[in-house]
C-alpha cells in the first residue's frame, strides 16, 4: 500500500520513543486515528492486592497500516501529534477473526 502520511513512523519523519505499550483498538471512527484500550495492573497496598485497570489512549494510525475494530496491536511514544495524540501505532500483532 503506497504510504503518503508524513507523520508516519516508516515512511515520514515521526520518531518513536523507547516506550512502547501495548492494546486493542476499541474504535477507528476517526481519520487516521484509533482508540486504544490498554489494561494493566496495579498493587494496593493496603489490601495486598492487585487491581486490574484499564485506560484508552488516541493513537495516530499510518496509512501504510490495515488496523480493524478489535486488533491487537504495539502503540509507541512520539512527540504530541494533537490535543490527545501522542503514539502512533508501529505493528499489528494479532488481526481480529472476521
Amino acid at each position: 500500500m503506497e504510504c503518503n502520511d508524513p507523520r508516519c513512523p516508516f515512511h515520514g519523519s515521526l520518531k518513536i520513543h523507547g516506550y512502547q505499550i501495548e492494546g486493542i483498538v476499541v474504535s477507528n471512527k476517526q481519520k487516521r486515528t484509533v482508540i486504544i484500550r490498554h489494561e494493566y495492573t496495579t498493587f494496593l497496598p493496603k489490601y495486598l492486592r492487585f487491581l486490574r485497570k484499564n485506560s484508552k489512549i488516541a493513537a495516530h494510525k499510518p496509512d501504510c497500516l490495515d488496523v480493524k475494530i478489535g486488533d491487537h496491536v504495539i502503540i509507541g511514544g512520539t512527540r504530541r501529534l494533537s490535543k490527545t495524540k501522542s503514539f502512533a501505532v508501529i505493528k499489528v500483532l494479532q488481526k481480529e477473526n472476521t
